[in-house]
């Protein structure tokens, strides 16, 4: 593994793989009644998030802590740049105090990158704008092994499965690294979305990450193995992309009547945080099927993993 977590692209089949294995490791910390391992002991983390998050912030305060990291959270509404500190000043001041990692969340695509040009410590990108999210993108892949594995995070378990993803394509960086890491794992993807949601340019891209692409859900739903929901992110449009939220739900939500035609057993996935009655309903996001919760406790396992590789001072997985 490269000394950071910026993108997919960092990482191969095999190396997933080792990231699962010893998620897979760290999943059982969560039922044990002491929540303690010492692998991080005297190592510092910073989370620094320009972005608000709920689910990834505190999963990734969770896992250093478990891990026995010291761990600092720090946020733009409470750090120098709520008064006009540039990103790269603000990293290289939090940097200079010796901490051993930085996790960051940032609105601008690239960002996370171009921090990991600046410094000299691990970076690990949790969601830049909307280019990546690679942590979501193996806790999402994590969840869908062990449920086609029965529990396991059995090698070759999403080989031939097809996943659809469904929503606003456009806007998410959850969608851009998804398609890649099940695309290592063997997965077979079809990106779902109305025109107007539907990335610029995505024939190419489809073509060169292998995925398919599809205007109606209704066609595509009977032929899936699993089914993920992405949030309507209502907070990046400027335009109309859809003409009301009732006519988006009409053509893309998941609804209790598709839920109906779904085949039995067939996961459901949604990133968070969900708009219950747009995208997905309620019926849907408590069914039997739905691994949403599945996604938040593996969301700790696979950060965990993901820092213990990064900082317990192996050279490679």
């Amino acid at each position: 593994m490269t000394r950071h977590l910026l993108s997919i692209d960092d990482v191969t089949a095999e190396e997933i793989q080792q990231l699962f294995e010893t998620a897979a490791e760290m999943h059982d910390v969560q039922r044990r009644e002491v929540k303690k391992l010492p692998a991080l002991r005297g190592r510092t983390v910073i989370n620094l998030f320009f972005e608000d998050s709920t689910r990834t912030r505190s999963s990734f305060e969770i896992a250093g802590k478990w891990l026995s990291a010291d761990v600092i959270n720090l946020s733009a509404k409470g750090s120098s740049a709520s008064k006009g500190e540039s990103l790269r000043d603000t990293v290289l001041t939090v940097t200079a105090m010796g901490v051993d990692g930085l996790v960051i969340r940032h609105s601008a695509s690239g960002a996370a990158h171009q921090v990991a040009q600046w410094v000299d410590v691990p970076v690990v990108n949790a969601g830049d704008g909307m280019h990546e999210h690679p942590t979501q993108a193996l806790l999402d892949a994590y969840t869908l092994q062990r449920h086609f594995g029965a529990g396991s995070v059995e090698r070759g378990a999403l080989e031939g499965r097809r996943i659809a993803i469904v929503g606003d394509l456009t806007h998410s960086r959850v969608f851009r690294s998804n398609v890649k890491s099940l695309a290592k794992l063997g997965a077979e993807v079809v990106a779902v979305a109305p025109p107007t949601l539907m990335p610029s340019g995505v024939g190419e891209w489809a073509k060169a990450d292998g995925f398919a692409t599809s205007y109606d859900l209704d066609e595509v739903l009977p032929e899936v193995d699993g089914v993920m929901m992405l949030r309507v992110q209502r907070e990046r449009m400027s335009g109309g992309y859809f003409p009301s939220p009732r006519e988006y739900t009409v053509g893309y939500g998941l609804t209790r009547d598709r839920l109906r035609r779904l085949d039995e057993g067939v996961p459901i996935l949604h990133p968070g945080p969900m708009n219950r009655g747009l995208e997905i309903s309620a019926d849907a996001a408590d069914a039997v099927g739905s691994v949403v919760l599945d996604q938040v406790s593996a969301g700790v396992a696979i950060r965990m993993s993901v820092l213990y590789h990064l900082l317990a001072g192996e050279e490679t997985l």
